[in-house]
């Protein structure tokens, strides 16, 4: 599979860091940002790599050169009148395959490519977008998609946003169809020339190419929590560095076991009113966010497993609960704190409520303490079940825990044979993730 790196921007918000030298050639622990990036993919049997570049391109093809002492076969695509970050696609037409990898040559990441590709393939879209969520969902560009992770709407930082919504955000790595290219119809000939209006002719990826699918059927969503951060100002610099030095870019690679914090949600997240039906009273119980922020920062992953009768008892339909899950998401995106993943058990075994739902009536396998939800996640996360946390303020959430072979902790004063016992998510943090 073709990859196509965007090497040409001129990186003027990081000049402070290095003025001299192009951003794609700026050190992250000693090696090139471009250099990193080139070692991921090569380690996954990515090898054939197109550079687009213009900004200080000597310097990148002087490094570079055709890639060999890499073990990869670089060729380059040199912008001399600058085409918008997707004008070169159209011009490399004839040379992509039918699928191909485009990424950006300011990010440093550590991402398992062959699982992100399957899916691609999988879903059989044009393009499929690698998305997960941050601690500042509120200004940053949302992807909006239903249950399959269908596309729905692209929301730019300036887009009216929905009050409540899904922390996902878009990663800035793709992988394309070169039919999509088709579907902007734009004469690849006069890209980069002057139009009618006087200015040159370029083509935006996302505003030209990516956004107008929207709602289409044909781009998906990858949500994964890898590590993936562009380093384009001078903090994002110094914090991916950091973050280098600690190994945290390589262990988020889901090709390694991830250890997790598995939540419970009332009661634990957000205060217990009971079976709660209205997204009203969903509050954020004090200190959550601060806690969940201490496990963001930790290295495990953030995973709510709750249980949810009232979807069965016919008081909460699908649609309201997920309604619920994007507030819960929402408040804590707007104190920096996000969730990795949520998973939910809709089931209830008893029958006789009015309007209950009698499919969703049974005797699951994922109703806690049964541990289906952590199966799941530890499928989709490849988790290490034996160096993760189960933590909640029940015993269903405790034997949850237990019956996956999780350690334990409850928030609450009872004895549940629990590992640890806390008054709160927070004290938990503070105890053990320091």
């Amino acid at each position: 599979m073709k990859v196509v790196i965007m090497a040409g921007g001129k990186g003027t918000r990081i000049s402070s860091v290095a003025s001299n030298i192009p951003k794609p050639l700026i050190p992250i622990e000693g090696k090139p940002v471009l250099e990193r990036e080139i070692e991921c993919l090569r380690d996954q049997g990515f090898t054939d790599i197109t550079l687009t570049v213009s900004h200080m391109a000597d310097q990148i093809m002087s490094y570079f050169k055709d890639g060999s002492t890499l073990g990869v076969h670089i060729d380059y695509y040199v912008e001399k009148t600058p085409l918008g970050n997707a004008g070169a696609l159209f011009k490399l037409y004839d040379s992509l395959t039918d699928d191909f990898l485009l990424l950006n040559a300011d990010s440093i990441f550590d991402v398992d490519f062959n699982r992100f590709v399957n899916y691609h393939k999988e879903k059989g879209g044009l393009a499929t977008l690698f998305t997960h969520p941050n601690n500042h969902p509120y200004d940053s560009g949302l992807i909006i998609s239903d249950k399959n992770c269908n596309v729905l709407q692209w929301l730019t930082k300036e887009d009216t946003r929905p009050t409540w919504y899904a922390n996902r955000v878009n990663a800035g790595l793709h992988v394309l169809k070169k039919e999509l290219l088709k579907n902007y119809a734009i004469d690849p000939a006069t890209i980069g020339t002057e139009g009618a209006s006087g200015k040159t002719i370029k083509v935006d990826l996302d505003r030209n190419l990516l956004k107008p699918l929207s709602g289409t059927g044909k781009m998906y969503c990858y949500d994964s929590p890898e590590y993936v951060k562009d380093m384009g100002t001078p903090e994002r610099f110094h914090a991916v560095c950091e973050d280098y030095r600690l190994g945290k870019v390589q262990a988020k690679n889901l090709k390694n076991k991830q250890k997790a914090v598995f939540l419970d949600r009332d009661g634990t997240i957000n205060k217990y009113v009971g079976f709660l039906t209205n997204i009203d009273e969903f509050e954020l119980l004090p200190g959550t966010a601060e806690a969940i922020k201490k496990i963001n920062a930790s290295g495990y992953l953030a995973i709510v497993v709750t249980n949810q009768p009232v979807v069965a008892r016919g008081e909460v339909t699908f649609d309201q609960l997920e309604e619920i899950h994007k507030k819960m998401q929402t408040l804590l995106g707007n104190d920096g704190a996000y969730l990795d993943g949520i998973y939910y058990c809709p089931h209830h075994p008893h029958k006789g409520y009015a309007g209950e739902v009698p499919e969703l009536k049974i005797d699951c396998d994922c109703r806690k303490p049964k541990p289906g939800m952590l199966y799941k996640a530890e499928k989709d996360f490849n988790i290490d079940l034996s160096q993760s946390w189960m933590v909640g303020d029940g015993e269903n959430d405790i034997g949850a825990g237990k019956n996956a072979g999780c350690k334990t902790a409850l928030i609450g004063t009872e004895d549940f044979q629990q590992d640890v016992t806390v008054e709160s998510l927070l004290a938990f943090g503070e105890k053990e993730l320091n």
